[in-house]
């Protein structure tokens, strides 16, 4: 997956000038943006905070490490029910 040039704080930034009043047009031709990318943005972060934004990110590590978590057991898992299930 591509990394975005644009952190999320400069994100949210962003999202905030557009809700003070800033074009969105004008928003993106600053930041050197499309449109829509900006949409998506708002889709994405819209209505967030930095300590939100922060907390998300904190659960989607924690999500992740515990998928890898049970990917192991489980296939540590299936093979032990291999080994088990084979006669000798």
């Amino acid at each position: 997956m591509k990394n975005s040039k644009f952190s999320e704080s400069q994100i949210i930034k962003a999202l905030k000038e557009n809700e003070q009043g800033r074009s969105v047009g004008d928003l993106s031709r600053e930041l050197g943006i499309d449109k829509s990318t900006f949409y998506y943005w708002r889709k994405k972060y819209g209505g967030m905070e930095q300590q939100q934004l922060k907390r998300l990110k904190e659960l989607e590590e924690e999500n992740n490490k515990l998928k890898q978590m049970y990917a192991d057991v489980s296939l540590d898992n299936k093979m032990l029910k291999d080994v088990l299930s084979k006669k000798f």
